[in-house]
This record gives structure tokens, sequence and C-alpha cells, in this order.
């Protein structure tokens, strides 16, 4: 039976208040009392509560509850004028002897004359008399079907829920139950736990068949439920006719959910109080927005260890929805909402779009804009039918037009697509129940006539077409999966190839890339199209980005929106963090452009408007840095230091050169100094055998250094590698040598994120670098100035590649591309000044590594301040004293960089002209 309307139960409210006005005999009337108060509800008591449950109190006291309702409500009643204080100790007396899972989340405690309601969870109070019962008949909505409290994604319920169903997974596992049937028989129970708390079963039906119905051993617990779901599966009208009554009431859900005949199960007495456990929580509070992530999860014990990370949370869902599509239709709602005429047409339009996520997982992302949308539904329908509200004989059923199956997605996995569908219907039903108690008329969409289409396939193999028709698409968007260019496996490669279809250096694209083809193949379809994905930040950096965004501005793709880096994280246990970025894109040039930026990776955003958004997402133009053989300004050449290609052969620790040098001591003049990216920056010690310039006379006196060049000789000679074979005939050479003469600045090739500035410096002819850092020979204290401010810094981030989230410098993309200033002498005295203060104040910190000068957390003041200084003079340098943000900084530079590769440009084609030309003169 569905709840009554808020006006019926008012009604009835009112009279029972009149009926039971006199009444003050706790002994001989509080029943029928509280048998006629849930009858104000239309629900019948014996359904849902018992008088006198027996309890246990402190030590070995017993007592009665005077009326128990397990999980929801425990009512005190005394005879009129008593202590209704004494009466809630009374209550809370009980507890101790109640199981956790019955523990009541209300309390009510009556003399006739009075009610007091305590909800324990949100710790109110509600004091009023019996005549005002019909005032505060709202707060009764758990008795009535209605939802009477907000769904948050941070209730603690999502994690026990999951946690439960995770019990339930490995015991049905362990009896043999696995695979598919396993999957969709846990997807099954979700939707019976989910409806028998949100009024989609009569409150507790499932929970109360499986307590009176089944046997404790659980020893027919499995058949009861292969009933059940044959019940739900099945219309009225077409059931068995001798079902029982408690059978037979459970609803036609349909939806095809219930379709498929599952092999039975089993269950033990433990199984069947684990799903009892899972019984007792209120699913009302349960978000389809994560739970469907943290259900997932639960399938697998290394995901399960960190339950709670692996959801996306929904203030990031919405940093991709909002700017997307939502803000626009709510500045459209607020334009409009004083036009019944407009709100009407209006509403037409919301219940016309469709959304598609082409790598929908559990279905969070559609979730959170169905939901969003039917709550702006729901504002256009308060002002519509506002007249109508709380009419008794008012049906609402008509009012909603937005449905599960403008919602499209596509998911690799068999078991998130179903997780998806059934949050889609669990958030529907929800947003049906915020309808209901808004006009006071239940309303829930039974049996199930439409649903969600989600396909389960490879996105990257399926033709979106098939999925969802271009002209009729409306949005594209979610979160596809995140692997490296050099990380995807076989089969994920040869997805992308079928994507990129012979577009040039491929090999460079992350696999989130696809997505953004596919995505720009459907826009061509329908122009009107707008996109939005949150990718990691590497989409935007590096290489990559002259492969990728060429191509998609090439077809005449602008991006409309973009978040620049920050952290993509859940708030729950285990936070997994990356650092991410979302772009919004579309083919429509004519859409205000809006910048997101971050002062750090975890703060909230600034938003500002662009007049173009480049692939770097900085507001400049679309300008794409490819990697340059050398530098666009006259600056020294950079390149890597040494490698060897020596198997470790020639490196030496400390200790393992000492040992050496007494076995072998006329090696000493030929061990030289050996920095990498590492051992510059922590300041660690190690050599080098440089056996490159020995006479073969001095080498015979040294047989040691003879077994190392032997060893290097048969190690590239083991080598599969034709060009390593080859070095095998000179093998005390190294493959690439870089010794300059006198000193060279050392560009360190990766370095932490957390630094302010990768660290550089000097190092003389005597140390030998590796090739993981770069060489700048003949350079300057200026350039060191250069390379170590903010201004460079702010370079390197955004358009640098990244190993993991740590920044990698690169000579062919971020130097030989850097637009460096063209200071004045003083300018650059300046500069060059600022510069040594930098090294004066390392210098007072002899005993610290670069590591340590350079970590926030302990960078020396005077240190920091030397390198305000420096930044100010180079900032001096650019001509700019003030930048508002990073953003503004780079954007900047960009135009910098065009001014100056422009006539560059414009000689390299002319060039190419002249060469063209020549050719075709010696042909003819």
């Amino acid at each position: 039976m569905p709840p009554l309307s808020w006006n019926e139960i008012k009604d009835r409210a009112l009279a029972f208040s009149r009926e039971w006005a006199d009444e003050t005999s706790e002994s001989a009337e509080a029943k029928s009392f509280w048998d006629a108060f849930f009858n104000v509800f239309g629900i019948t008591r014996r359904r849902i509560a018992s008088f006198e449950a027996a309890v246990k109190k402190h030590g070995d006291a017993g007592g009665f509850i005077d009326l128990f309702w397990k999980g929801t409500l425990l009512v005190e009643h005394k005879s009129r004028g008593r202590n209704l204080d004494k009466a809630y100790n009374q209550a809370i007396d009980y507890f101790p002897g109640i199981a956790e899972r019955d523990l009541p989340r209300y309390i009510i405690v009556s003399d006739f004359a009075q009610f007091r309601l305590y909800d324990l969870d949100k710790g109110e109070e509600h004091d009023f008399p019996l005549a005002d019962l019909y005032k505060n008949i709202r707060l009764f909505g758990f008795i009535a079907g209605y939802q009477t409290h907000e769904v948050k994604p941070e209730d603690p319920a999502n994690i026990e829920a999951a946690e439960l169903m995770g019990k339930l997974h490995d015991q049905l596992k362990a009896i043999g139950y696995q695979g598919h049937d396993l999957e969709l028989y846990l997807v099954r129970l979700l939707f019976c736990l989910f409806a028998d708390d949100t009024s989609i079963f009569e409150r507790g039906q499932f929970q109360d068949y499986i307590e009176v119905k089944t046997a404790e051993d659980g020893s027919d617990l499995a058949g009861h439920i292969d009933l059940i779901f044959y019940v739900l599966n099945t219309p009225e009208s077409k059931r068995l006719k001798n079902l029982d009554e408690l059978q037979a009431a459970f609803p036609h859900v349909n939806g095809k959910l219930f379709e498929e005949r599952l092999p039975p199960a089993s269950f033990n007495s433990e199984m069947r109080h684990v799903l009892l456990d899972c019984c007792a929580l209120d699913w009302s509070l349960i978000s389809p927005a994560i739970f469907g992530s943290l259900f997932q999860s639960v399938m697998n014990r290394e995901l399960r260890r960190n339950l709670g990370a692996h959801y996306t949370t929904e203030q990031n869902i919405l940093k991709v929805i909002r700017p997307l599509f939502l803000d626009d239709l709510r500045e459209e709602f607020e334009r409009i909402k004083r036009s019944k005429p407009k709100l009407v047409e209006f509403q037409k339009k919301l219940a016309g779009m469709k959304f598609f996520d082409p790598a929908c997982g559990c279905g969070n992302f559609l979730v959170i804009a169905y939901r969003e949308l039917r709550l702006l539904e729901l504002e256009v329908l308060k002002i519509l039918f506002k007249s109508e509200r709380n009419r008794s004989l008012f049906d609402v059923s008509h009012l909603v037009l937005l449905d599960v199956d403008q919602f499209y997605g596509i998911e690799i996995e068999e078991f998130p697509a179903q997780i998806a569908q059934v949050a889609l219907w669990m958030t529907d039903h929800q947003m049906n129940m915020m309808l209901s108690e808004e006009f006071g008329q239940y309303f829930r969409r039974l049996p199930l006539k439409k649903a969600p289409n989600i396909v389960c396939g490879n996105a990257l193999q399926l033709d979106w077409e098939e999925v969802v028709p271009a002209n009729e698409t409306s949005f594209i968007y979610g979160n596809p999966p995140f692997v490296g260019a050099k990380y995807m496996n076989v089969e994920q490669r040869e997805d992308v190839a079928l994507v990129f279809k012979g577009m040039k250096s491929q090999g460079l694209l992350d696999y989130v890339a696809a997505w953004y083809v596919k995505a720009a193949e459907q826009m061509r379809l329908n122009p009107a199209i707008r996109t939005a994905f949150v990718s990691t930040n590497s989409i935007t950096q590096g290489e990559q980005v002259g492969v990728l965004w060429s191509h998609l501005l090439g077809q005449g793709l602008k991006i409309h929106f973009a978040h620049r880096t920050f952290q993509w994280s859940s708030e729950a246990r285990g936070k997994a963090a990356v650092h991410c970025v979302i772009i919004g894109f579309g083919l429509d040039a004519s859409i205000p452009r809006q910048l997101y930026d971050y002062d750090t990776v975890q703060s909230d955003p600034v938003v500002t408007s662009a007049s173009n958004i480049n692939p770097y997402l900085v507001d400049a133009g679309d300008s794409v840095l490819f990697n340059r053989s050398q530098p666009i300004c006259d600056v020294p050449r950079i390149g890597i230091g040494n490698k060897p290609i020596d198997g470790g052969n020639y490196l030496f620790k400390p200790d393992e050169k000492g040992a050496f040098l007494e076995i072998e001591p006329q090696a000493k003049p030929y061990f030289r100094k050996w920095v990498g990216s590492v051992e510059f920056i922590n300041n660690i010690e190690r050599w080098c055998l440089w056996l490159g310039d020995c006479s073969p006379s001095a080498l015979k006196q040294m047989p040691e250094s003879m077994k190392r060049i032997e060893a290097v000789r048969q190690m590239r000679l083991a080598s599969k590698s034709a060009p390593t074979q080859k070095l095998a005939e000179t093998p005390t050479r190294f493959h690439v040598e870089n010794m300059p003469d006198g000193n060279s600045l050392v560009v360190p090739k990766v370095s932490s994120i957390r630094r302010p500035y990768i660290p550089v410096g000097f190092i003389s002819s005597e140390i030998l670098a590796s090739d993981l850092v770069f060489l700048i020979p003949n350079a300057t204290l200026f350039h060191f100035g250069i390379i170590s401010s903010f201004m460079h810094m702010a370079w390197v981030r955004s358009v640098c590649g990244r190993l993991k989230s740590d920044y990698r410098y690169s000579a062919g993309i971020v130097y030989n591309n850097f637009p460096w200033p063209e200071p004045t002498e003083k300018q650059k005295q300046a500069i060059e000044d600022a510069a040594q203060g930098v090294l004066d104040a390392r210098e007072q910190y002899p005993e610290s590594s670069l590591a340590d000068l350079y970590d926030p957390l302990t960078m020396p003041y005077v240190l920091l301040k030397a390198h305000q200084k420096l930044d100010k003079a180079v900032d001096a340098a650019y001509g700019k004293r003030k930048f508002n943000s990073e953003a503004d900084r780079v954007a900047f530079l960009f135009e910098r960089y065009e001014a100056i590769v422009e006539p560059l440009l414009a000689k390299e084609q002319a060039a190419k002209r002249k060469k063209a030309k020549g050719r075709r003169r010696k042909k003819g």
C-alpha cells in the first residue's frame, strides 16, 4: 500500500488528537493509542512494531519496551502528567540489551497529552502537545514513508554498507557461488535492501520476510530469496495463486533486473546474520553517487583494504558538469522563472537532452548529473504547480518528464555496468520521494518501464553511434582511465591503434587521448555536442601536446573551459590522489571561455574569463610546442650528460672505489666524480672509472680495469640492440660522451613537484655528468638566474612532461622553446647579482644538500629571500612587475613565444620554398 498524502495524514492526525484528548491511563489504553497513532499514517502497527518487547537492561535486570520497531523507533509511554525526562532515561536504559543492528534512530516518549520526539542521529529534540500533532506531522516522515533527511555522500553508512556487502560476497564466494551469478545476485540484494527503506517496498518488508519466514540456521534462506526474485519479476496477475500474504505483498519491479534465472545459492546461520545486519542499516541514507564504487571495491580484496579511496567525490564531479551544462541551465532557469510558458518549454528541453559517459564505471557521473537535473526540474514544477501543492486529489505522476533513459554509458566490466543501472534507478526513486514530499502525494515508478542505457563493452572498440547517435547526443563527459603512454599493455595499445589510425607520433599519447579523439569524431557528426573529460595533467604537457592537440585544433575544436592542475582525490579513508585537469571542449567558437586556476593543487579554484584557452590551459593563442633541436633565443645549447651503457661496471660508490683502489692503486687518476639527478640534488658521492682517454699501454698495467672493460664488452655484445652491439667494438668509450671544458650549468632531468624551484648549479670539467641531467656549457650567472627563476618554473610547470607526478625537464620542449628576456645591461647585471646572492645563500649551509635546501618545509629564509629578489629582477627584465596568477604569467610567456617564433617560422618556410624551387630547377 503506497503512503498516504500529507493532507490525508494531517486530517487523520487532527481526528486522532480529538479522539485521545482526554485519555489518562497508561495501562488501560496505551496499546490502542499507539495502534491508532500508526493508523494516522495508514500503517498497521503489527506489520512493523511490537508491544512489550523483552530486553535486558544494565546488569542482569530485565525490562519490557512499551513499543519497539527494530532499527527505527523505541516508544516509552506514561500516564498523563508523568515525568517525560524519566521516561526518556528509561528508554535509554534499554539500549545495552538491544542488538547493535536493532538500535533505534528515534525515541518517542508520551503521556497522551504531550509528545517528545528525539532524533538520535541529528541530536534533535521536538516537544509539543497532542493537539499540535498535525502541525508537527512531517517530523514523522520516517513512519509515513517519505524521505525526511538529506542523503550525504560522506555519511559513514556508505562505508558500513559496503563492508557488510563485502562480508556477504566473501561468504557466498567461499561456497563456490561466484562470477557473473554472484555479481548479479548481490546487485539484486542491493536493490531489495534499498527498496526496503525507501518506500519502494513497504517499510521493512524484505527484512521482516527474512526474519519471519526463514529458519535461523539459514538452510532455507536461498530458496526464499529466489522466490522473492521471482515475485519481483512477475506482474501480480501472472503470479502463483497460492503465494502467502507476505510473498504476494512484494511489488512488480520489472526493468529486467530480476529477469535472468540464477542458480540457487546457499546460506548458513552466519550468512543469514550478515544479511540481516545489512537489512538493519538505513539504506535511505546511502548515496548512489558513491555507493556503486564502494560496492565494486568490495569484490576485490586489494581495493577493499582501501575502501573509500575508490570513488569520485561529488565536488569533483560537479567541477565537470557545472561548467559543461548545469550552470548554463541554472542561469536560464533564473531568467525565465517568472514565465510559465517558458518554464514549460524549458522542462521539455531538459527532458529532450541525452547524456553520455563513455567510461562510466559505476555511473557516478551519470548519477550526479541526473540528480542535479531532477532538482532543477523540481524547482520548475514548484513554480508551475504552486497552487496544486498538497491538494488531496492532485496526481503528481504526470509531472516528471525527466527519466533515466536519457542517460547512456559504456563500461568494460559487467559488474560496474549493472551497478550503474541500479544506481540510476535508486537516484530516480530518491528524487521521486523528494517530489512526493514536496507535493504531499506519493509517487514511485513501478513497475520500471524505462532503464538507463548502459552498454557493457570496450569503449575504444565500440562504435559510439550504436550506443547513442551523435545527432541525439547533447553532452559527452566522464573520467576515462589513466594509463601513461609507456605503461599501456598489449590490449590497450591495440585499442588506441584503432582510434588513432595512423596519427604521427601516436606512441607518445596516453590512453585517455583516445577518448578525446573519439569524442571529436562524434562532434564532427553533430557540432552542437559539448564534451568534458577529466585527465591526468600529462594531456597538456610535454611532447604529446603537439601530437594530440594539433590533431584536435586542426578539426576546429576549441577549449571552452578548463580546470588547471589540481588534486583529484577521495575524501574517504586511504586517499587516492592524482594530479588532474578537466578540459571542456567543442566546435562552437562562440561559447565564453572560463579558466579555473588553483594556488595549490589542494586549494579551491578561482575562475576567470579568458579570450582563448590554449592546450597548455592558459589564456593565450593556440600555440603548440614541438621538439626543437636548438633554442629559439640566443642562449647556449643544452645537451644531456654522458650515457655509458656499461652495465654499471664503470660506476662506483665510495666504499667500492676504495676497495678497487686497494687492489689496483694505479687506476686512481682515472676516477672522476659522477653526478646524475639524484646525486646532484641529494649530495650523494659516486665515482666513474673513465678509461676512454687511457693509453693501451697503461690499460695493460691494470688487470682489474681490464676485467671491467671485458665485462662491458660482453654486456654490449649480449644486447638485442644492434647499435649497442656495435658499441662493443669500443668498450672503453661511452655511448654518449659530453665532457665540456670549463664549468657547466647542471639541470636535473627529474625533480620533485614539492620544490618551489628546480635546483640547478654549476659543476667543473673534472666532474662527469650522467644522462640523467642536462648540461649547459659556457653558461653564466645570467643563465643560472633565468633558469632558477619563478618565471622559468612557471613555464616548466605548464609545458614539461612528468615522471609520475615529478617534473621531467626536457631540452626540446622546455629549454629550446623558452622565450628568454632581452634585458638592458643594467637589468642583466641585476639578475647576475641576484643569482650570485642565491649561490651565496646556499654556501651558508655547506652540510645541507640541495634536497634539504629546496624542501618547502626546511628551505632557509635567507635562500627564500634570495630567490624572491632574483624573481623580481627577472620579472623586471621581461618588463613586468606584477602577475595576477601563474596562469597569467604563462600566458604572458606564450605571447612572447609567439612574437619570437613568428619570424623564425617565416624564415623556415622561406628556406623550404627556396629549397623546393632549387629541386625543381635541378629536375628541369
